[in-house]
């Protein structure tokens, strides 16, 4: 299997330097992503693939249903360094349609750490269980959760500190929520945007 792997891995190279030489050596030199993205472990779903981007177009990071805890210093780290080191003004939380994650939330089976992590996504379930039972089907309703999950994911990345000290020096970051069709391979966009005008300014 790592043999596999590594040989796809120098064909892949091979291929990239013959249809643009001097590739790797851009690349090496400078990292100057336009996105910072917040999205799910989920293989089928990596970021730079889906958005149709190039590696050094979009800064990554990756959880289990892209649940944003106030706590989780890995994703606070990448935001920081995002905002302050790489100067990303587009910020996206994307979650997609059929995530694992989001139906262990729903079970009522044990699932380990996982089901401590996916406690904001309980919460959630709860919280719009009159909204989501309007559904069709359990997977209308997963999916429902999914979506709720992704703007609920905006709205604290757009409280956390770093984006409101971002804000009040004057930083144009927007920070929006996507949901994924693992169906269609389309993004799409939940109309979640939060812009500095839409929150308080930070406190001095």
């Amino acid at each position: 299997m790592l043999a596999d792997l590594l040989k796809r891995n120098a064909d892949w190279s091979q291929r990239r330097s013959q249809e643009e030489p001097g590739y790797f050596a851009r690349l090496a030199t400078r990292q100057t992503p336009e996105f910072f993205w917040i999205g799910c472990s989920d293989s089928r779903v990596p970021a730079n693939v889906v958005a149709g981007l190039d590696p050094g177009e979009v800064f990554v990071h990756r959880n289990v249903a892209n649940v944003i805890h106030s706590a989780d210093m890995n994703m606070l780290s990448a935001l920081e360094f995002a905002v302050d080191a790489l100067s990303i003004r587009e910020i996206i939380v994307c979650g997609h349609y059929g995530c694992g994650g989001v139906k262990a939330a729903t079970e009522d089976l044990p699932h380990g750490l996982a089901d401590h992590w996916l406690e904001p996504v309980r919460r959630l379930a709860r919280a719009y269980a009159v909204d989501r039972a309007q559904a069709e089907s359990p997977e209308s309703r997963r999916d429902r959760l999914a979506e709720l999950n992704v703007v609920e994911g905006v709205r604290r990345v757009a409280e956390t500190p770093i984006l409101q000290r971002a804000w009040a020096r004057g930083n144009d970051i927007r920070v929006h929520g996507l949901i994924y069709g693992l169906k269609d391979g389309r993004l799409r966009d939940l109309d979640c945007t939060i812009a500095r005008r839409q929150v308080p300014e930070a406190a001095e």
